[in-house]
């Protein structure tokens, strides 16, 4: 994996030689430092490299060169020679965290992230905002499977970048191996467990495998009939797949092991307006979603249409208008906004509504067009 960082700094003349001891600081020295430094600027690495490796000659104890020449070499992903200059510049001033970031990145990028972490987790206690830092020891982390704190560096990493699409990826990829491993923890417990099943039904579902899908979700009720959840994942499969009466079934069920549950009586309502039933009987379901949860949007909508189908088109409008304003760009509301206002004698709403049904439902259909390309 391709480790993101910034440029390190290369160390200036007058910081370089603050700590040196002085009889190996002569002018020859001095100049042939500057030399090296002037070259790395000027882009000719390989005269820099040939210039610091002189310095380190004449003055064995100069930490500054072994630390500017290490970063030239990591720079070229040289990162055997980087190893071997950066470790003794360590061992000279074991302080010296630049030099102990780059040595753990180089010993990342050669496959040894055991010598890598201590290295890096060095350098991140001195600078704990340090950004390669902290994304290096990420990577060391995933590398050597310690997942969950390298979940933590992620999202440390990421309240400093929000918008590094590394970052998110690697965070994303993390996550899926957490949920993997957990997945396996179960199933080495206990394979035969409702848990387990509803997991592989989860993965089938996802999959758009909905007959394997269906046939896991039942293991699971057949395991624990009485658990609340076991129901919901048939009752919300049957539900994709437009099986309204069996969703309904399920959901009833779901709603007895687990009465405050607000969604499944939301879909519940849903799967019955959507198979024709009495238009009473859904608005019981969805009056008490909403009282549990008044932020669920869907369930304005589906009383809204409720409503609307009993020709009751004043008491449809204040659910639509609380779900225009949560989501502005959703045609359906627009349409069903649309509809109410006409039956009001509203017309000059209605045709707002409509045009605004128009082009929501335009957009929508390019941007579905573009993520098909």
């Amino acid at each position: 994996m391709q480790l993101w960082f910034v440029p390190f700094h290369i160390f200036a003349v007058n910081s370089a030689f603050a700590r040196q001891v002085n009889d190996q600081v002569t002018p020859e020295v001095q100049q042939m430092f500057a030399q090296a430094k002037a070259a790395h600027h000027t882009g000719d690495d390989g005269a820099a490299i040939e210039k610091y490796r002189a310095v380190i000659k004449l003055a064995p104890h100069l930490v500054a060169a072994y630390n500017n020449l290490g970063l030239i070499y990591f720079n070229e992903h040289d990162y055997t020679s980087a190893v071997e200059v950066l470790t003794r510049c360590l061992e000279l001033d074991p302080g010296m965290m630049t030099a102990s970031a780059v040595l753990g990145m180089s010993y990342f990028h050669l496959r040894q992230s055991e010598k890598a972490e201590p290295l890096l987790r060095a350098a991140l206690s001195a600078n704990p905002r340090d950004d390669n830092v902290e994304m290096a020891l990420a990577l060391v982390l995933i590398d050597l499977r310690k997942d969950r704190e390298a979940a933590t560096r992620l999202e440390s990493f990421l309240e400093r970048n929000p918008k590094n699409l590394e970052g998110w990826s690697v965070l994303r990829k993390t996550y899926l191996q957490m949920s993997e491993d957990a997945r396996t923890k179960i199933n080495g417990i206990d394979p035969d467990s409702a848990i387990a099943h509803d997991i592989a039904g989860e993965l089938d579902e996802n999959a758009q495998n909905y007959t394997a899908a269906l046939t896991e979700y039942r293991r699971a009720i057949d395991k624990a009939p009485f658990q609340p959840g076991t129901h919901m994942h048939l009752a919300t499969a049957y539900w994709h797949l437009g099986e309204w009466n069996s969703a309904e079934t399920e959901f009833k069920s779901e709603l007895t092991n687990d009465p405050d549950n607000c969604t499944a009586h939301w879909k519940l309502a849903d799967a019955m307006l959507e198979a024709n039933d009495p238009t009473e009987d859904p608005l019981p379901d969805l009056d008490r979603s909403i009282s549990l949860c008044p932020g669920l949007i869907e369930a304005h909508v589906d009383r809204a249409r409720a409503f609307i189908r009993l020709g009751k088109q004043s008491e449809a409008l204040p659910d639509l208008l609380m779900a225009e304003k949560d989501s502005p760009t959703e045609p359906t509301i627009h349409f069903l906004l649309a509809s109410v206002y006409k039956a009001l004698g509203k017309t000059a709403e209605a045709q707002q509504e409509m045009r605004s049904f128009e082009q929501w439902k335009r957009r929508a259909s390019e941007s579905e067009m573009h993520q098909t390309q």
